[in-house]
């Protein structure tokens, strides 16, 4: 292949270098390029106006770190091939491929059953058999198939470059300084020893600052009070369109594509037969939908969708305890009355719910240390850790969502 070099110029990391060929036809390919029109954090500019960056955005800063991390790793003696190198930035380049519309907050409510990760390997499987085999490492690497494990941990895992980058890329954008991490060391102090991903003993601290960072975003930021009631009303919008197509009563999407999936697509059909209808939905489609649905002659859907364009959300209650049924019963009577709506149709306006973040996932994958003189530790059990078992568990709270007063 020709040699190529191209530069993007990123608002978080300076200039992102593409040098091969291959990684330039991926970026260019409309799968690809389809993630511009996807938010990376749905409708957290409801809070904070700067958080518009979209899926492109993260996949290309992260792509950045694992060129970096790669780099670092090679400089210490880890054996990469170029082949294995060109797999792993490719692979982190399209792991979020398969996000749909709003990503999170609607990826069971389009196409239930279904995880993004399923349709990225889908996809990537697809790009692969377009790109005659050379995405075969990749998908190794993205299915923790590959024999050096270290690259899959570098994807996928407590410390992968996915996160760094979102943790890094999400604080910039919002302005919540809780954020920052100090990437550039973490991925300094990266070595792998035994075939695993490890931290050099000189950045534990580093660590718990990830750690910690990552708990305070998740509650400041993505289970936010006001995030979390716009998802909601996205979600029960999504759900009243599909009650009314099965009544029967029109409901009628911005696009054909949105229609197929609201209309046509049932779990008896595979996604991956729709893979091309799949990849021309996003988040512009679901917006211009509900705005045509601000006038729908179900009221129901339609105070839905103008509460979301308006942003006049519902109000939410937070609490570590289960909300009182007759606390909740006494709000829905209340929302009954004032919208002239029946028993099963106040759940869309009136309901309870969970919301749990984990700080450290200990079963998930472990955050090893590696001493100077060759032990091995877990991060939690270091002299004085910061990150505790105690915090293992996932902190969870209880959400109530209703209509303002």
């Amino acid at each position: 292949m020709p040699s190529i070099r191209k530069i993007i110029n990123d608002p978080v990391y300076g200039f992102i270098t593409i040098d091969h060929p291959l990684i330039l036809e991926v970026i260019s390919h409309p799968w690809y390029q389809r993630l511009r029109n996807i938010h990376q954090m749905a409708f957290a500019h409801l809070v904070y106006p700067g958080a518009v960056h979209s899926r492109l955005h993260h996949s290309l800063g992260a792509y950045h770190l694992m060129c970096t991390a790669l780099s670092e790793l090679k400089n210490k003696n880890v054996d990469i091939t170029e082949e294995e190198e060109l797999g792993a930035k490719i692979a982190i380049l399209l792991h979020d491929i398969g996000h749909g519309p709003f990503s999170h907050a609607l990826e069971n409510e389009l196409i239930n059953g279904i995880h993004h990760e399923e349709i990225s390997i889908l996809l990537m499987q697809k790009l692969n058999e377009q790109f005659n085999g050379a995405l075969k490492i990749a998908i190794e690497i993205f299915t923790n198939r590959h024999k050096k494990r270290f690259l899959f941990q570098l994807v996928s895992g407590q410390l992968d470059v996915d996160r760094m980058d979102y943790l890094n890329r999400d604080s910039f954008f919002t302005g919540v300084a809780e954020g920052v991490i100090g990437y550039d060391r973490i991925i300094k102090m990266l070595t792998v020893h035994n075939g695993e991903l490890m931290v050099e003993e000189k950045g534990i601290y580093s660590i718990e600052k990830f750690l910690v960072s990552r708990r305070l975003m998740y509650w400041q930021v993505y289970l936010h009070k006001t995030v979390l009631a716009s998802e909601r009303i996205l979600v029960k919008i999504i759900q009243r369109a599909k009650e009314l197509c099965k009544e029967g009563i029109a409901v009628i999407a911005a696009t054909e594509e949105l229609n197929f999936f609201l209309l046509d697509f049932h779990s008896k059909h595979s996604i991956e037969q729709h893979l091309e209808t799949f990849c021309r939905l996003d988040d512009h489609d679901v917006m211009a939908t509900i705005k045509n649905w601000c006038h729908h002659p179900d009221k129901i859907l339609s105070r839905l969708c103008r509460s979301l364009v308006e942003r006049k959300l519902l109000k939410v209650k937070l609490q570590a305890e289960p909300f009182d049924p007759s606390f909740v019963k006494e709000k829905q009577k209340e929302a009954m009355a004032k919208l002239d709506i029946n028993e099963s149709e106040v759940n869309y306006f009136v309901f309870t719910g969970e919301a749990s973040n984990t700080t450290y996932d200990f079963t998930d994958e472990q955050i090893n240390i590696l001493f100077k003189d060759g032990t091995i530790k877990d991060i939690s059990d270091v002299d004085n850790a910061l990150i505790q078992h105690n915090l293992s568990g996932a902190t969870k709270k209880y959400y109530f969502c209703h209509l303002r007063d």
